[in-house]
């Protein structure tokens, strides 16, 4: 186990900048579309992305504060951006215990702020005056769109394979934690093969963070995860406790409901989260995520030994350890 590191400490300077950013106040800016990201804002988010992204920046100590702010605030606020949508879509009124803009405002109203936000990333993402890291931050969003897309037309009520399952949360959680990580490494002047490295240390981490949020659907309390337990389940979406459980119970009534498309009453969602949580599953999922941050933190051999290195060894374990 690495050892623990006070890591919001070693960047809190940074981060207080990079919070400023986001709440800037763009010439002509709607009130009410203020509140709306003042309200998304104060949710309660983690701030992984950003933290990983002047984590990797203050290691190398090379880059500009202003392009390293500026950066990590575009990753912060496109992330944002796809939260806003992604509750639209899901019809979800409840993110981390609050009510989502989706649950306050029309579709129409929730989809522009959305735009808006992604719009804010894009400029922030300019404001680095990096073309590398606009083109990252293009082909990311390129990336992110599309597996939503492909989640929406094919991901519920459909059977993934492991490679799909993979695919999917690569697209929806990898490639933006390796634009944060990636992206750092470019502004920080770091050679190809580094900032290849690390890209692929964040789509790693990105990935074993995902696992970890959709085993934490099926074995997390309403009140630990800020909206109800069992979601996934309930939307028809195939998460990898659900994969591995159908390794030992394929013939479980609702695993079956679920490979025929069928919507699951609460009863039938119960029932499978449940024998889920009860069965190996749970145990094969975090060790998926263990292996895939393990093979990610192997490429932090890139950067300078240091507190920053330390402190994303120390984030990496903590992610797949965390209780909510």
């Amino acid at each position: 186990m690495a050892e623990a590191v006070d890591y919001r400490a070693l960047i809190a300077d940074d981060m207080a900048h990079v919070e400023a950013l986001m709440r800037e106040v763009v010439p002509g800016q709607s009130r009410a579309l203020t509140e709306a990201i003042h309200h998304v804002l104060d949710s309660g988010g983690k701030r992984l992305r950003p933290t990983l992204t002047l984590l990797v920046c203050a290691s190398y100590g090379t880059a500009r504060a202003e392009q390293v702010w500026s950066l990590a605030a575009a990753v912060e606020m496109l992330h944002t951006a796809t939260l806003v949508h992604d509750d639209l879509i899901d019809e979800s009124l409840l993110r981390r215990g609050m009510p989502t803009i989706n649950a306050m405002w029309s579709p129409g109203a929730t989809v522009l702020t959305g735009d808006f936000l992604f719009a804010r990333a894009a400029e922030l993402a300019a404001n680095t005056d990096n073309i590398r890291v606009i083109t990252s931050f293009a082909q990311t969003l390129t990336v992110i769109v599309n597996g939503e897309i492909e989640q929406m037309f094919k991901g519920r009520g459909a059977w993934p394979s492991l490679e799909e399952y993979y695919a999917r949360i690569n697209a929806k959680t990898g490639v933006l934690f390796g634009m944060a990580t990636g992206s750092a490494a470019i502004l920080s002047g770091a050679d190809d093969d580094a900032v290849r490295g690390l890209t692929e240390f964040g789509r790693h981490f990105g990935m074993a963070f995902q696992i970890v949020d959709d085993v934490l659907d099926i074995v997390g309390t309403a009140e630990q995860l800020g909206k109800p337990a069992g979601q996934d389940v309930a939307m028809g979406l195939v998460t990898l406790p659900v994969i591995h459980f159908a390794r030992y119970h394929p013939d479980h009534p609702g695993l079956v409901a679920l490979r025929n498309g069928e919507r699951l009453n609460g009863e039938s969602v119960a029932g499978l989260v449940s024998a889920i949580r009860e069965s190996e599953a749970v145990r094969d999922a975090l060790g998926d995520a263990r292996r895939l941050v393990s093979d990610g933190a192997d490429n932090l051999r890139f950067l300078p030994n240091g507190p920053h290195r330390r402190a994303l060894e120390y984030l990496s374990e903590l992610i797949v350890n965390r209780k909510f």
